[in-house]
């Protein structure tokens, strides 16, 4: 902010002082012309001019010198723009002359006079913009002699302001001596020219129109402010002629020469640009391929970073790269052409009997433009075709097309087949670090989960008076997302809980044990069953991710009373066996899992149930990977079948119920690699 607000005060200060300026040459070329005593000094007007230079100079540099954000381009256009603005200022003040009725006015000595005031301020304006701009290009990649001959090329540049502002015109050597030092400087200056080589060529092609237009500007407004000093002053000397005027030559001088010895250096450069470009490029994506082992998430990444890298570095218009998946498949990915130009391509090289689609030769390279010249329905007439081996198993070939015939060199060949087999070496890396990433991912997930998971299910079960217990869980995976345990409240009470967490893996494996802390946190206190299921609702809630929710059902088993207290969160329905009336029935009672609703209103879908149990009685607990176990048919083991294996045994110990239940399924899907995890609790009461 600082630098901007006195940027700002710097214009300011300049536009005063160039008005100061334009006030005391009027008043004293209208004393002297009318013959009377000058009100003001006539070395008044020469010392407003030098400091109306000083505070532009200081303007530019804190406008342009210090913004550090312009590029090479960038500077040249504020150049361009300045030069602009002063030259269509300048012409339309020159359309005046020509205006009818404006030829008593433009005879006027002041009229003359203050135009030559008005152009000579735009032209400084511009020189000093362009002395900056130059500055900044000279002192790209600064060395220490450079910094020091700058300096001192501005030293003498003051030397040669304070030449006139004292009025030493008449020191011819002196005036010699600077001028000489100022342009032999400026020749030696103007021959740093680092910035060109990091132009491309479209940034190079702009930088020539605009050192152009350039010239242009400086040598129409230094034409037109001859022409006015001379009409203004004779050929005699005027108080601000800016034709003896040693620091405004120098800095003409400078801004001009530098002007033309960069247009002539890019235009000469032009020629080479592309070639170095390509090589750059070249450099550029062949480092590219090598990182893309670090940098990318896929091999399909790596695969369009070759493809993009490849067309871009030989000019190519099109490419494909087919990439094997296994013996009898392959997958084509495309750059710039459809799959369907990619295969007819294929398809009419394969009935043209080419063999010689991966020989590097030159020769080669024009037959097969011969064998695409054949084919009328593809707009590409040259391929360049290379395998990608990895592990020295051809794993696929990259194929780069041009819509011209004979496209390809033998350069653009060697170029093709390195980034191919550097290719075939970061796929290769690629792959071994994403096995031994995933390996190790893997192992420490498991590794992780198995401890979860073993801390979550009860080692062993209690003897409990007035019923049996038997429970069975097989995980589908190495780790599984279901979970049951029990809690002896008191000698006559006990709780018993089974949920499914969505998802498996070591995620399912933390939701069951922050369920495990919540069932033993809560059911100690024994409160009812529905309560319990919206006080776990309300803890799960800000534990779960969204989409993720529990299943469960929470029972409390009163021996003494022969009751069972539970409620329904959204988890299979129990499976009920009365022995008095020898029935077996489904309870589907009411109720949402944990975590659907994230809210107070989570009570509305719970209800809490009772029953009175007899002695016989069995209740059997699961999780919905007992009913949706398929057998290789792909039907479900399902209700009905869960419904008559218990059937079978139902006045079996709740042990043999437990085991027959599982053999049953086990033989109905014929297969012991599980999709889904298997979970039971069988409660026989006595």
């Amino acid at each position: 902010m600082r630098i901007k607000a006195l940027s700002r005060l710097l214009f300011l200060l300049s536009g005063i002082t160039w008005l100061l300026l334009l006030f005391a040459d009027l008043s004293v070329v209208f004393s002297v012309r009318s013959n009377l005593e000058p009100g003001l000094p006539a070395w008044l007007p020469g010392i407003l001019f030098n400091l109306f230079l000083v505070f532009l100079y200081f303007f530019y540099k804190y406008r342009i010198d210090r913004d550090e954000l312009l590029n090479f381009v960038d500077l040249l256009w504020r150049v361009f723009a300045t030069g602009l603005i002063v030259t269509v200022i300048s012409l339309v003040l020159r359309l005046i002359e020509y205006m009818p009725g404006t030829g008593k006015l433009t005879g006027l000595f002041l009229y003359v006079e203050a135009m030559y005031i008005i152009n000579l301020g735009l032209i400084a304006g511009f020189l000093m913009a362009a002395f900056t701009v130059w500055k900044r290009l000279i002192l790209y990649q600064k060395s220490k002699w450079l910094l020091r001959l700058w300096t001192i090329f501005e030293w003498v540049l003051l030397a040669s302001l304070l030449y006139n502002s004292l009025e030493m015109v008449a020191i011819e050597w002196l005036y010699n001596l600077l001028m000489g030092i100022l342009v032999i400087t400026g020749l030696v200056l103007s021959a740093n020219m680092k910035w060109v080589a990091f132009l491309n060529f479209r940034q190079k092609w702009t930088s020539l129109l605009l050192l152009m237009l350039a010239l242009f500007y400086v040598m129409y407004l230094f034409y037109t402010t001859n022409s006015q000093a001379i009409a203004a002053f004779g050929e005699g000397r005027g108080y601000v002629d800016h034709r003896y005027h040693l620091f405004f030559l120098s800095l003409f001088i400078f801004v001009t020469i530098y002007a033309s010895f960069s247009f002539l250096v890019i235009l000469f450069n032009l020629p080479t640009t592309s070639v170095f470009e390509q090589k750059l490029e070249e450099v550029v994506n062949f480092q590219r391929i090598s990182q893309s082992i670090q940098t990318e998430q896929s091999e399909e990444s790596v695969y369009n970073i070759l493809l993009e890298t490849s067309v871009s570095t030989v000019f190519a218009d099109a490419a494909w790269l087919d990439i094997k998946t296994n013996a009898d498949d392959h997958r084509l990915f495309t750059y710039r052409i459809t799959e369907k130009e990619a295969n007819d391509i294929i398809n009419h090289l394969k009935k043209e009997h080419v063999t010689g689609v991966l020989d590097l030769s030159q020769d080669k390279t024009k037959n097969l433009s011969r064998h695409l010249a054949n084919l009328r329905s593809s707009r590409f007439r040259s391929i360049l075709a290379f395998p990608i081996y990895v592990k020295g198993e051809n794993i696929g070939t990259l194929a780069l097309l041009k819509e011209l015939s004979d496209g390809f060199n033998k350069e653009m060949t060697r170029i093709v087949s390195t980034f191919a087999n550097q290719a075939g070496i970061s796929i290769e890396n690629f792959r071994l670090m994403e096995e031994a990433l995933q390996s190790e991912r893997y192992k420490e997930e498991l590794k992780i989960a198995k401890a979860v998971q073993k801390s979550l299910l009860p080692p062993i079960l209690d003897d409990y008076k007035g019923y049996e217990l038997a429970a069975f869980s097989e995980a589908a995976d190495e780790v599984g997302g279901d979970y049951y345990d029990t809690l002896r409240i008191s000698d006559d009470v006990t709780s018993l809980i089974i949920a499914d967490v969505s998802g498996k893996g070591t995620t399912a494996a933390f939701h069951m044990s922050q369920m495990k802390g919540i069932f033993h946190s809560l059911a100690q206190d024994c409160i009812a069953p529905d309560e319990f299921m919206v006080r776990s609702n309300k803890a799960l809630t800000n534990c779960l991710e969204k989409g993720s929710f529990i299943s469960a059902s929470y029972f409390i088993i009163d021996t003494d009373r022969k009751t069972v207290n539970y409620s329904r969160a959204g988890h299979c329905p129990l499976l009920y066996y009365s022995a008095q009336t020898g029935s077996l029935e489904f309870r589907k009672d009411k109720g949402i899992a944990l975590g659907m609703v994230r809210n107070n209103g989570y009570a509305k879908f719970i209800e809490a149930n009772n029953f009175t149990y007899q002695p016989g009685d069995v209740m059997i607990l699961y999780t919905d990977g007992i009913t949706e176990a398929k057998n290789n048919r792909g039907e479900e083991f399902g209700y009905e079948r869960l419904t008559e294996a218990i059937r079978e045994v139902k006045d079996e110990p709740a042990r043999k119920i437990q085991e027959h239940l599982i053999n049953q399924l086990y033989a109905f899907t014929g297969t012991e690699n599980i999709n889904d995890d298997y979970t039971t609790m069988v409660v026989r009461f006595k």
